[in-house]
């Protein structure tokens, strides 16, 4: 009888350990490159799919570029009048006339104590002799003066106030200040002007807020329609992606991106048409400002200025987009 092979058992071999990662935290590295490229997905399949519909998005990214152009005009307006009335200087000033017994070196004197107010920025002193000269410039009149015993017109002093002293009741609290020195016999300044100028650019930065608010809410809604409208052709996809558990986070991510696209797009069309317009005024402006010997010069949009344009318009595409989708995937329920 041929005798029976015990089977052997296999010796049991030594656990081994799991391979450490060699780089400490590679999990959070490696969820972390995922996201990246969930994100960098969803961003470039977004403007792919604008650029298959040329047509479409060139419409919408018009309409929403000339409405943030507007908005953008109308803040380059005010800016524009602030910055004329920045040269305000030379028109608020207070001039003082000082009695006829003054003489020039009382002035000077006067001009001293003047200077030493904060308010006051610079004075200039005009004397009785420049005075005559610059009335007989600009009058005509030399022979009817030439005719006359004396110099009749006073010693003036042409009070600028700093610009921090622009409003109308702080310069009125200054006019009555001078008007208390006892050499000074009238101080004259034109108060009407400033406070229809001061007026105007109230009612400009009022209306140019409005406007914009408006304007931005037509940003939100023509954003949010589009949005709407791409998840309508989309609806099968979106249904599926439901059935098989995808969440609305996930399905919102390419429509937010495609919100961030048209946004961005917008704005920069936008300042384009804001810098073209600017262009087009520019030198008109500039032969204004020559023929009145001014040195007023167009603003346009700074390099922070437009930088928050596109950021604006993009961040108003963003919220658009979300605030539609919220609603849309919440109604959207799949059978």
């Amino acid at each position: 009888m041929k005798r029976a092979v015990k089977p052997v058992k296999p010796k049991p071999q030594p656990r081994q350990e799991a391979p450490q990662n060699k780089i400490a935290g590679g999990d959070f590295f490696d969820k972390l490159h995922a996201y990246r490229d969930l994100h960098a997905h969803a961003l470039f399949s977004s403007l792919g799919r604008l650029v298959d519909k040329p047509f479409t998005t060139a419409l919408t990214v018009g309409v929403l570029a000339i409405s943030i152009a507007l908005a953008a005009c109308f803040y380059l307006l005010v800016e524009n009048l602030e910055q004329l009335t920045g040269t305000i200087e030379s028109s608020n000033q207070i001039s003082l006339f000082l009695k006829d017994s003054v003489t020039e070196a009382e002035a000077r004197r006067l001009v001293e104590k003047i200077s030493k107010h904060h308010e006051v920025a610079a004075i200039k002193l005009i004397g009785k002799a420049q005075a005559l000269a610059e009335f007989k410039a600009n009058s005509g009149l030399d022979a009817a003066l030439d005719a006359l015993e004396g110099n009749p017109l006073p010693v003036v002093l042409e009070v600028v106030p700093t610009p921090a002293q622009s409003n109308v009741k702080v310069l009125k609290t200054l006019q009555q200040a001078l008007l208390q020195y006892p050499e000074v016999d009238e101080a004259q300044m034109d108060m009407q002007w400033l406070e229809r100028m001061q007026s105007i650019i109230r009612l400009a930065e009022r209306a140019t807020r409005s406007i914009s608010i408006l304007l931005g809410f037509g940003v939100l809604f023509i954003t949010g329609n589009t949005i709407r409208l791409e998840l309508h052709n989309r609806r099968e996809e979106v249904v599926i992606a439901k059935l098989v558990g995808a969440t609305n986070r996930f399905i919102q991510r390419p429509f937010l991106y495609g919100g961030f696209w048209i946004g961005f797009l917008s704005g920069v069309a936008a300042w384009f048409i804001v810098t073209a317009i600017m262009l087009l005024l520019w030198r008109s402006v500039e032969n204004l400002s020559l023929l009145y010997e001014g040195s007023f010069h167009l603003r346009f949009l700074d390099y922070g200025e437009s930088v928050f344009l596109v950021l604006l318009s993009s961040g108003l595409g963003v919220t658009g987009s979300w605030a539609v989708l919220t609603y849309q995937l919440r109604q959207l329920r799949p059978e």
